[in-house]
């Protein structure tokens, strides 16, 4: 176990590297100027040089690179160039908001996707099991803020039984967590069927209902636990995709998460803010992707860590 975490923890140093030198080329190619986005239409060629040598950006880019890499290995993110203050704390101040939504997020598709892909595969062939991959597929097709707007609409405007948007309370989280887990319940349905279709066909699955084994206890006890393993790998991809902003959802429900931050980076070519949120969004990613590795020996004791 050490030596795996030793060899994940070596490769995970070496991803978030090449993660910040893509990232900070590709902030550098973006053909908008952040001096003049600073500066202003009317500023002088003076002054846009005077910020350009301030910022540091008239180096070379191999000494910019090095010297954010430095600074970024003392927990150091950068000033930013429009807020004015530390990207760092702008980041985890809009941390907390967005791993609640992650958590909110992850239960809902968990809650919607096992229990109907379950539900289908032990139904397999039926009309039951077509209607609730078609509802799958419909869950996971429709645009966020389709699906966002119309819960916005039933729930908060016409019934009134939640806000419209905001931040602070469990009622807030529902809506904006339940639009979430609808496309990611709609990918984990299809999944769970599907696993759990190879995995009823099993000897084992057959000598548990030669046995006489109820059926429900068969599939809940002997069936579930190997049918869910790539459910667990999914959870750790989900991570990193909820951690690396859901813009479109934070701004429907105006969710005060690192999305919109993002969003509103990549407006105003604000780097350190973009180089700050991509790196941050990485390392979550990484660590769901560990967790998730480390998690399903726990679930089957057969897979072994290498």
């Amino acid at each position: 176990m050490l030596i795996y975490l030793a060899k994940r923890l070596g490769a995970s140093v070496v991803i978030l590297l090449g993660v910040t030198v893509v990232t900070f080329c590709l902030t550098f190619l973006m053909p908008a100027d952040p001096v003049a986005m600073i500066a202003g239409r009317n500023s002088t060629a003076e002054t846009r040089e005077l910020i350009r040598k301030q910022l540091g950006l008239d180096r070379p880019l191999i000494v910019q690179y090095t010297s954010y890499v430095t600074r970024l290995a003392q927990g150091d993110f950068g000033r930013s160039y429009a807020r004015k203050t530390d990207v760092g704390d702008l980041i985890w101040s809009r941390l907390p908001a967005t791993l609640l939504l992650m958590l909110g997020a992850i239960v809902a598709e968990l809650l919607i996707g096992i229990p109907a892909g379950i539900y289908a595969a032990t139904r397999r062939g039926k009309v039951s099991d077509k209607t609730m991959m078609t509802l799958s597929f419909v869950g996971v097709s429709a645009p966020q803020f389709v699906v966002g707007l119309s819960l916005l609409y039933v729930f908060a405007y016409m019934l009134g039984w939640l806000p419209l948007g905001g931040y602070g309370t469990f009622a807030h989280l529902i809506l904006p967590a339940l639009t979430l887990g609808i496309a990611g319940g709609g990918w984990y349905s299809r999944m769970m069927r599907s696993s759990m279709v190879d995995v009823l066909r099993q000897d084992y699955v057959r000598t548990a209902r030669a046995k006489g084994v109820p059926e429900w206890r068969v599939v809940m006890k002997h069936a579930l636990r190997n049918a869910i393993l790539p459910i667990i790998a999914m959870i750790g991809l989900d991570i990193g995709i909820f951690m690396s902003g859901v813009v479109v959802v934070e701004s429907v429900f105006g969710w005060p998460g690192i999305g919109q931050l993002m969003w509103q980076a990549i407006q105003a070519v604000d780097i350190p803010i973009i180089m700050g949120v991509t790196t941050v969004a990485a390392a979550f990613i990484i660590a769901g992707n560990l967790l998730a590795d480390l998690t399903t020996p726990l679930v089957d004791p057969r897979i072994r860590l290498r």
